[in-house]
């Protein structure tokens, strides 16, 4: 978040936890892209803070909430507090239990693909309405079509793009696999490695659609390890998603790290994967 959004995305995040009567005299920053998360000490509470007109804290809660009453391995809201989206300022404030990383670097590729079996298995007595998978496909189109939202795309990047999502959606919808509740962005920045295990965070991407779609998000090994994955239809969906992430790169408004970089990098490579139009 850019200032002064960001000041105030912190001082609603500590009013919330001060109000309900946790102590929060200091905020470490976590992460910071379109959600800013927060670790507010010494009550030792992680926070995330959105803007209100996001609308996905509710969403995020409510699975949250169902998925930790199926055993899934996913963090879960702090204890202390009612479970719920507290506004504040123009923003909804969630409060989450803090894990501390474990010395490991990385989640080792058999223990990633059992925790996200684990979590498609909680998933699948989840009935809560989500999106599909195609509503994030769409809303990348639409920013590759927008001129306006994403000036600096040449025009034959820009047909690579439109064209790569559409056949690549076509592909993987034309396998026709079952479809289910996904994390819809499980890749090993949402995944930590604690003392109880592995546990996965940011709900607000879950979707529906087939399992490959959350795999083709995991380090390549990870499939190697997950039970019934189709070799083909994952392929389709590490291409999709790759022009998904690379789109996304290009939006104006885009806040990740040295985002034009990747979204050129990206490029390249689905270039390859696809070739150019025509």
């Amino acid at each position: 978040m850019r200032e002064p959004r960001f000041g105030r995305a912190v001082a609603a995040a500590t009013s919330v936890a001060t109000s309900l009567g946790l102590d929060a005299d200091e905020a470490v920053v976590l992460h910071d892209s379109n959600r800013l998360t927060l670790r507010l000490l010494p009550c030792d509470v992680l926070a995330r803070v959105a803007p209100a007109e996001h609308g996905v804290a509710r969403f995020e809660v409510e699975l949250a909430l169902w998925l930790a009453a199926t055993g899934s391995p996913v963090a879960a809201l702090d204890p202390r507090v009612t479970p719920g989206v507290h506004e504040r300022d123009g923003f909804e404030v969630t409060l989450w239990t803090h894990h501390a990383p474990v010395p490991a670097t990385k989640v080792p590729a058999p223990d990633y693909a059992d925790a996200l079996a684990r979590l498609h298995h909680g998933m699948r007595a989840v009935d809560h309405p989500s999106p599909r998978f195609t509503d994030r496909v769409a809303r990348a189109r639409e920013l590759v079509a927008d001129r306006d939202r994403t000036p600096e795309l040449t025009a034959p990047d820009r047909a690579l793009l439109a064209r790569a999502l559409d056949d690549l959606e076509r592909e993987v919808t034309g396998h026709g696999a079952p479809e289910q509740l996904l994390h819809g962005e499980p890749h090993p920045g949402n995944l930590l490695a604690t003392a109880k295990g592995p546990l996965f965070v940011d709900l607000e991407t879950c979707c529906r659609g087939p399992v490959e779609f959350d795999l083709a998000h995991a380090p390549d090994e990870v499939a190697a390890h997950y039970p019934g994955a189709d070799p083909e239809l994952l392929r389709a969906c590490r291409l999709l998603v790759l022009a998904m992430i690379t789109a996304w790169r290009w939006d104006r408004e885009d806040q990740f790290p040295d985002g034009r970089r990747w979204g050129t990098e990206w490029l390249a490579r689905l270039r390859e994967q696809v070739g150019a139009p025509g």
